[in-house]
């Protein structure tokens, strides 16, 4: 990873957008960080897009995705999106409904299984505002050791599940989608642009485990300080890494960008 004073000014002023984590990369112990919304302000009135993507529930980026200055706000890692049309709400989703109507099956499978073999391990407090995925606690209310994190993944794998792992849940997947996939489709549907034909004019900033997707996908990808806690677990790192963390670290990134783009 280099640092991201090494991200050249060309390529941030050829940026037409920013798609970003949340948890831990622009939060700091579950709060959004005032310097990491005003960054956010401050890169949306540069006129570029700006994209949320989560692993949180749909439920919450119902919110994100009305209240914050973004144009679309992905959730529950890729599984489904939601934009503003004007003034009223869009929703999109990774796979049609018929195959949604299976997943509760597959969830209780798993529920079931972890209950018997891990019965410590809690799923997420946010689980009710989930749709297409079932969400552990290993890192929000209490701080799973790695051995049984590793366990819980192949327990959801051993039931048919994706699973991925962020800084603060462990993810059981039902699909084919990841973040760098929700992006690709929230950005089609909400902007009419396509994210696969012009990577190299996006940059995505993320912390850990499930970001790695987006971190490959992407050209220009940044880490916040923090990812350092989960970079032996990335099967792609990001490219640069900012000197602060969480959401002091989007906002050096950002300060970086519109330096740049001056």
């Amino acid at each position: 990873m280099k640092p991201l004073a090494e991200l050249d000014a060309a390529s941030c002023r050829a940026l037409i957008g920013v798609a970003f984590d949340i948890d831990d990369t622009v939060t700091r112990a579950g709060r959004l960080e005032p310097a990491a919304f005003q960054a956010m302000h401050e890169l949306t009135g540069s006129g570029l897009h700006l994209v949320a993507v989560t692993g949180r529930p749909l439920g919450w980026v119902d919110v994100v995705a009305v209240h914050w200055p973004v144009d679309a706000a992905v959730g529950e890692n890729g599984a489904g999106w939601v934009w503003r049309d004007g003034a009223v709400p869009r929703e999109g989703y990774f796979e049609p409904e018929e195959k949604r109507r299976a997943y509760p099956d597959l969830f209780e499978r798993v529920r079931r299984r972890v209950a018997r073999e891990l019965p410590h391990v809690k799923p997420a407090l946010d689980q009710r505002a989930r749709r297409c995925d079932l969400a552990f606690d290993v890192g929000e209310t209490v701080r799973l050791p790695a051995a049984d994190i590793e366990r819980l993944v192949g327990l959801i794998e051993a039931e048919g599940a994706r699973s991925a792992v962020s800084s603060v849940h462990a993810h059981a997947i039902p699909g084919d989608w990841d973040k760098a996939l929700g992006i690709e489709r929230a950005v089609r549907d909400a902007l009419g642009l396509d994210t696969d034909a012009d990577r190299g004019r996006w940059l995505f900033i993320g912390d850990s485990g499930n970001d790695a997707a987006a971190f490959e996908y992407f050209p220009l990808s940044v880490g916040v300080s923090n990812v350092r806690d989960y970079i032996t677990r990335l099967p792609a790192p990001p490219r640069f890494i900012t000197g602060a963390d969480r959401g002091e670290g989007f906002a050096e990134m950002t300060a970086h960008l519109l330096e740049a783009r001056r």
